[in-house]
């Protein structure tokens, strides 16, 4: 899978248009980033890619980029 594709998971995770994230937006800017969001993507991370994460490692995110590291 590509980062855009990535990409476009998280933004449709959060509900937002297509484009909107990029690896540098950083978290601290999304107000749709909040603790939904966290167990949204404990959740996607989960189903699709098999991986599971703590929300204290969620919590230490920057950017979209640290999200996507885990998306393996």
């Amino acid at each position: 899978m590509s980062i855009q594709e990535k990409i476009a998971l998280l933004e449709e995770m959060l509900e937002l248009e297509e484009g909107t994230l990029t690896e540098e937006t950083k978290l601290e800017d999304l107000e749709e980033w909040d603790s939904i969001a966290a167990i949204s993507y404990i959740a996607l991370l989960d189903d699709k890619f098999n991986v599971s994460i703590s929300a204290n490692m969620i919590n230490s995110f920057q950017t979209i980029a640290d999200a996507l590291s885990y998306m393996k």
